[in-house]
């Protein structure tokens, strides 16, 4: 689990082994952001990591823009991946 916060958003994000599925207020990422940037920001710490496709992330994001909200969830994921490496 991992908390995000960028500007006035907020984003809680729970991490679970998976198939790299990632939703967001119960859609699917591609749909929730329509922006190919928004999405690739959130992709960003699973990309760097080699975790792509190693865990189903659900996601939560509340209040601001899509920018933001992107922002929130790239931290929260970066949050929930350091917690996740730490306690195994």
């Amino acid at each position: 689990y991992g908390t995000g916060r960028r500007k006035s958003s907020t984003a809680r994000v729970f991490l679970r082994k998976g198939s790299g599925n990632i939703s967001v207020n119960g859609r699917p990422l591609d749909e929730f952001f329509g922006r190919e940037t928004a999405r690739m920001i959130v992709r960003q710490p699973l990309e760097l990591t080699k975790n792509v496709s190693n865990f189903d992330i659900l996601i939560t994001a509340t209040g601001g823009g899509t920018t933001g909200q992107a922002g929130a969830i790239r931290l929260g994921i970066a949050r929930a991946l350091v917690e996740y490496d730490t306690s195994r």
